[in-house]
This record gives structure tokens, sequence and C-alpha cells, in this order.
């Protein structure tokens, strides 16, 4: 079986007008800063579209399948809770800058998991850019006082961003997406965001936007790197694995021939994210489009998967 999902559409006050066209959706909706492709997260499911389970949320199905959704190992491991979400982000203005707990911070705040996450950079506007970690040593009383200074961003790591581009951020790393920024996210199924800095900006309302600074200053990881991009073999019609970590593992696909996945020994679901170009997928006998802006999950129990057309594809999993 290979399950599509109705996304959800999040409008947001940073959020721009490039996923429903990217998407080609039929819809009428301004600011989307988000698309979430696949969601476990309660109050915030995706449902499948079409098919013998049309209308099922995604927790009903690991619910109903178990293992043979997601994977015996996954399913001993998380239950029922679906362990990544997928979304789609399109940054009109500069998002606020954040950080995310690891596992022992966040449960120490009462929080069931900490949040490991990548993107991957779409069609990036002129100036696009991202802030990825710290340039220089920091302590926790330095950065709190150059978030009190207004003078935070000096401390962080710039990137122009071109597409195709990666950026792995572990739980503790400082990040930000910037105005004209589009990328595809892969994270822990967790919302737990610890906001550092939000430029003074005010909601709707007029209202400052709450800071996490104590927070913050207990989940940051005050190590300094010499680059923080992902560097990686852009190759066309073989496998580049970008990402390999405990939460997931992710690769990229430039296809301009057909080609044969073996996933036999596999024991996980798999999630396909279309980023460019058109093809289809065929698996179990079924056959459906991969198109840039789907998104696809094949269950655990997918041994070979068969995909054609030119399309360049992510494909995740645990």
């Amino acid at each position: 079986m290979i399950y599509k999902f109705t996304p959800l559409l999040k409008q947001t006050l940073w959020g721009g007008d490039r996923i429903i066209p990217f998407k080609k959706l039929d819809a009428q909706m301004e600011n989307v800063g988000e698309s979430w492709e696949i969601s476990g997260v309660e109050g915030h499911e995706t449902v499948v579209c079409g098919g013998p389970d049309n209308g099922k949320t995604l927790n009903e199905l690991v619910r109903q399948q178990k293992g043979a959704l997601v994977g015996q190992e996954n399913y001993e491991r998380f239950g029922d809770e679906f362990p990544l979400l997928v979304k789609f982000i399109d940054a009109h203005e500069d998002l606020s800058i954040q950080v995310h707990p690891n596992e022992e911070v966040a449960h120490r705040h009462g929080k069931e998991h900490g949040k490991t996450e990548m993107w991957y950079a779409l069609q990036p506007q002129p100036g696009a850019h991202i802030l990825s970690g710290l340039k220089r040593q920091l302590t926790p009383e330095t950065y709190k006082q150059m978030v009190a200074d207004d003078t935070i961003t000096e401390a962080l790591a710039r990137y122009e961003v071109s597409e195709g581009d990666v950026f792995f951020i572990p739980a503790g790393r400082i990040h930000a997406i910037g105005a004209g920024t589009m990328v595809v996210e892969i994270q822990q199924t967790s919302d737990v965001t610890y906001r550092i800095y939000d430029y003074q900006r005010r909601d709707k309302n007029g209202n400052l936007r709450e800071l996490h600074t104590r927070e913050a200053a207990e989940a940051i990881d005050f190590s300094v790197l010499p680059d923080y991009r992902t560097r990686y073999a852009r190759k066309l019609n073989m496998p580049e694995t970008v990402v390999r970590c405990p939460y997931f593992t992710t690769t990229v696909y430039d296809l301009t021939e057909p080609l044969i996945i073996d996933y036999a020994g596999l024991d996980s679901f798999i999630i396909i994210i279309g980023v460019k170009g058109e093809g289809t997928i065929c698996a179990d006998g079924e056959q459906t489009t991969l198109s840039a802006g789907e998104t696809l999950l094949l269950p655990a129990t997918v041994e070979e998967v068969r995909l054609e057309g030119t399309v360049k594809f992510l494909e995740t999993y645990v």
C-alpha cells in the first residue's frame, strides 16, 4: 500500500505564498508558512487521502497495523506514536531564532521527546539564508546578555542558501530559517521549541512573542564548529545519504532513468518526499505519481520499489 495524506496547511505571521502552487493545490489561503505532510502530533494528525483507508488518521494506521506499518523494532521503541514529522516550510520573513532540547533536557522539562531535525532547501529566493550554529564561543551568561542587547545574531553562523543545500540541526544547535527560504523539514515527532530571539517583532495583537531565554540556555550546545552545512556529492541515479542519526536516515535521489530500490532488509516505514520533477512509483503492484510537493508513506512490509521519471526526491526512515 502506498499512502498519501491530506496536508495540514498552517498560516503563520511569517508565511509566504509558495507552498500552495509548489504542491499544485486548489486552495485559497494567504501566509501559508507550513504544510504538515505526515504528522502524528496529537491534534495535528494527517489523514489518509484515497484508497481503502481513506479518512483514517496516521495514528489510527499505527494502532491498527503496528509493526507492519512502522517496523517491529520501531513499534517496540515508539509504540503507537509515529516517530517522524515531515513539513514543507516557506519563510516570507525571518523566523525566530530557536533551539530544541535533547532527550535529557526535554525530560527534565516534562516533555516526552527532544527534537533533532534537518532541512533540505527548495527554490530559494535572492538573499535566502539560514542561521545555524555558533561562530564564536559563548558562555550561558554571554548568551543571555547578547539576547538582552539584541546582538545575538552576531554570534551565529550565516549561510546563503542554494537549492539542494542540506543542514542537519541536532538538538541543542541554535538555528533559524531566513526570509526567502523554503525547505523540507524532517524531524522527530515533537513540538517543543525554545524561542531565543524574535527581532522585537509583535504579533497581530501588538504583543511581543514570548521568549524562553532561561530554558534555551539549558538546552544550547555551546560547541563551535568550522562548518554547519552538510556537504554531499550530488549524483544522478545513485543514492546519496545526507543524514544518518539515531532518529532518522535521509537519502537524496536524483533520477533520470528507472531505478529499483530493495527494502527487504529494512525494518522500517519509508517516507518519500518529491522535491523536483515528476515520475511514478510502484510498490506491491500499486502505482501512483511522485511529483514535486508530494509526500508518500510506504509501510515496513514493502520489499521492493520501482521508480521511473525525471524526479528528485528524499527518502527517510528510522
